[in-house]
């Protein structure tokens, strides 16, 4: 089965889950993992990244995600995005958890901050606690760096780590290095380019590579076409389009 392992919902026109099936069913993709979409308007992205513009909707609607997870069951899995600088970030990823939420996503170009903060690190240490990954990307910036990044990942080794569109840029090679080093830690192909994930295959190995799509911002066959044009092995292809992150949120499905 294929697994969308990054999509953002929400109540946006652009970005609803009811689309966002609409979309899976066509291009025959069976599960969805969904984060908080509608902090930035991801079609204005280019100017949240040079800075032009702040995010202005800084609260993630986690219950969005929750309720469309209870609507769409057996079709979508949630993470919650948590903002740590949020008054009980802590107690509110642990509720989360306890209410069907499978991993933790991080948005440093939202919420800005480092990942050597303390909270952070309190934030990540938990999913170790439930055995739930920790999903972000980076950015060209020192606290939210792909090395900021990397460091997390080596102070928490019980935690399993997804580096978001395979890190910063088009080839991120410190990411590449800590995927082929490092057990706990992952890439997502989502926005990345097919060159980078090629090589990432080869050199890290299909089990480290998860596929992705950064529904609304891009299209799910679009994504899913770069991993279907890899010249690789059908058990290589089915561990990135689905087992990988099935594995890594202990998901079942009935004939599965």
């Amino acid at each position: 089965m294929i697994i969308d392992a990054h999509g953002h919902i929400s109540n946006a026109s652009y970005g609803s889950t009811e689309q966002y099936l609409e979309i899976h069913e066509k291009a025959g993709i069976s599960h969805g993992v969904v984060v908080p979409g509608g902090t930035v308007d991801v079609r204005r992205m280019s100017d949240y990244i040079s800075g032009k513009i702040k995010p202005d909707n800084l609260v993630p609607n986690n219950d969005y995600v929750a309720h469309s997870c209870e609507t769409y069951k057996g079709r979508i899995t949630g993470f919650a995005m948590i903002d740590p600088h949020a008054d009980d970030a802590l107690g509110d990823l642990e509720q989360r958890f306890k209410t069907g939420f499978r991993g933790l996503k991080l948005s440093p170009m939202t919420h800005q901050f480092s990942f050597a903060s303390r909270a952070v690190a309190e934030l990540v240490s938990l999913c170790g606690d439930f055995n739930y990954p920790v999903y972000s990307h980076v950015v060209y910036n020192p606290g939210p760096s792909t090395s900021k990044y990397i460091a997390l990942a080596k102070q928490f080794p019980k935690t399993n780590f997804i580096l978001g569109h395979m890190g910063f840029g088009p080839a991120d090679q410190e990411g590449l290095e800590a995927a082929v080093h490092m057990d706990n830690f992952f890439l997502e192909t989502s926005s990345g380019s097919f060159l980078h994930i090629k090589e990432s295959v080869k050199k890290a190995g299909a089990s480290k590579i998860i596929f992705g799509s950064e529904y609304p911002l891009s299209h799910p066959q679009v994504e899913l076409t770069k991993i279907m044009l890899l010249q690789i092995t059908d058990d290589e292809r089915d561990k990135i389009l689905g087992l990988n992150i099935k594995n890594l949120l202990r998901l079942s499905f009935p004939n599965n």
